[in-house]
């Protein structure tokens, strides 16, 4: 059963569709999951094609970018790159994420956002106290349903990285204070004076497109063990521990935990 989207999702597409740097991936996104006969099937499985689709996209957005600064719309390629690099991979995620939607496989009371600000109690989702100090999560995406009071019922953050060359330390510190804030009996808790006011305990989630294969190195890797699941938009040859996961397996994922 198709599910029509709602005015914030239309948004949202019409967003992603309209950004210049972003053809040649969406282009890349629609041909695989045309190209096969089970769409449903495909909304999933292409997830794990980004890493192919976004360096394919590469030289082509490349030659983008040289027209646009010929023609005075870009100052600067460089900065022009960097806006590229860190807005196409949360936004081919929104976007395979309201095409599963549409062909059905994400339920109709499920939704995703990069407008952060507009999560009912964002604030506190976001924030550990330790004593008058804070630490605030650096997050891309949320992933949450609301309550018939619009309230928030069920929420998942998601944390992306092109490479885990970024540094994703302070994200696994943060989670690892959200658990010692939450424990009902932790001597470091009351030691540090650590604290978490948010109504709904948050899925932390990480997904990363592995350019560098870096997931295959242990100390890496083992960062990833802190997140409730960690996720790879990449076709690999080799197992995978349990707490790292195909990115086709977040639809599945986010259904289980709505549930």
């Amino acid at each position: 059963m198709n599910y029509n989207l709602n005015k914030q999702e239309k948004k949202e597409i019409n967003k992603i569709q309209n950004a210049y740097y972003l053809q040649p991936t969406l282009t890349r996104i629609e041909a695989f999951i045309s190209s096969s006969q089970n769409k449903q099937e495909a909304c999933k499985l292409v997830f794990n094609e980004l890493y192919n689709i976004i360096s394919e996209a590469h030289p082509e957005v490349d030659i983008i970018l040289e027209n646009r600064l010929k023609q005075g719309l870009i100052k600067e390629k460089k900065q022009a790159n960097k806006t590229v690099v860190g807005n196409t991979f949360p936004f081919a995620v929104i976007y395979i994420f309201l095409q599963n939607k549409i062909v059905g496989n994400i339920k109709e009371n499920i939704f995703i956002t990069s407008e952060l600000s507009t999560i009912p109690d964002f604030k506190n989702l976001t924030t550990i106290n330790i004593g008058k100090e804070t630490q605030k999560l650096d997050c891309d995406l949320v992933i949450y349903s609301l309550t018939e009071d619009n309230q928030l019922k069920d929420c998942l953050i998601l944390l992306l990285k092109p490479s885990l060359k970024e540094k994703t330390i302070p994200t696994d510190i943060w989670k690892l204070l959200m658990e010692i804030a939450t424990s009902n009996d932790c001597s470091v808790k009351e030691k540090y004076d650590i604290s978490y006011a948010a109504k709904k305990l948050p899925k932390i989630c990480f997904a990363t497109i592995n350019f560098y294969d870096e997931i295959n190195n242990p100390q890496q890797r083992g960062m990833l063990k802190f997140f409730d699941q960690s996720f790879i938009a990449k076709n690999i040859n080799y197992d995978l521990p349990s707490f790292i996961t195909p990115m086709s397996h977040l639809i599945d994922f986010v259904n289980e935990i709505f549930d």
